[in-house]
Parts: structure tokens; C-alpha cells; sequence
């Protein structure tokens, strides 16, 4: 299988992995599957940083290159096919970060592990409820 993090289960990976559920830690486990992690999320991550709603120790470029090298990621890119599948998102939030994970898993073929029960209900998205 191959996954896209939401930034909630990124961070709550490392930082809270009592958080997730013992189904989702053992396929994020599972040898064989790929874990990819959008910029999206590394830049929700900064936001919260810099909102005070996370506090990391030290720096946070250096806390995701730590994160990064304790669990390596592969990075879906942002592209442009990305960037226009958005377009055909449709979510009952305006959450951009939101729609750019959605787009993203779309268009790369991934399964988006997440707890938001918002993201659950996407119709068109396959996804690996952290609930």
C-alpha cells in the first residue's frame, strides 16, 4: 500500500504515536508499504509552530530534518497536476491545506491515513481512517 500522511498523523507519529490507533501503526509498519509525506504538511506544521498550537524543541527546519531521518518519507511533490486537481476537490471546509492532501493522494494514487472525519467522507479518496 502506499500512504500520505495528513499532518496530524505525521506529527502525532512521532511526537504522540500513543494517539493512533494499533491498525494504522501496524501499516504504517508493514514492510513494503510507502509512507509519503506532502510540503503541505511540513508547512502546516510551521504554521502551527509559529501559532504556539505545537511546541517542538529546537527549530522546527531541524526538528522535520530529524523527523526525516527517524522516518524517512517519500515527498509528493507539488505539482501542477496537483495544483489543478484541487479544483475538482470538493470539501464542506475551505481548508486549502486540506484540498491540496486530497489532490494529492488523488493524483499519486494514495491512500490518505488521517483522523479527520471531514477527510473520511471524501468521496473519490481512498483513505485509512486514524479514528
Amino acid at each position: 500500500m502506499r500512504y500520505l500522511l495528513d499532518t496530524h498523523v505525521w506529527v502525532w507519529s512521532l511526537l504522540e504515536p500513543d494517539r493512533l490507533p494499533r491498525r494504522v501503526v501496524q501499516a504504517l509498519e508493514k514492510p513494503g508499504n510507502e509512507l509519503w509525506l506532502s510540503p503541505i504538511s511540513v508547512w502546516e506544521l510551521v504554521m502551527l509552530v509559529e501559532r504556539g498550537r505545537i511546541v517542538l524543541d529546537g527549530d522546527v527546519g531541524a526538528w522535520v530534518d530529524e523527523a526525516l531521518q527517524r522516518a524517512p518519507l517519500k515527498e509528493a511533490p507539488l505539482t501542477l497536476e496537483v495544483a489543478l486537481e484541487t479544483h475538482r476537490v470538493r470539501l464542506e471546509h475551505r481548508d486549502p491545506a486540506d484540498r491540496f492532501l486530497v489532490a494529492t493522494a488523488r493524483v499519486f494514487d494514495l491512500t490518505l491515513v488521517t483522523a479527520d472525519a471531514r477527510l473520511i467522507e471524501v468521496k473519490d479518496l481512498s483513505v485509512l481512517a486514524a479514528r
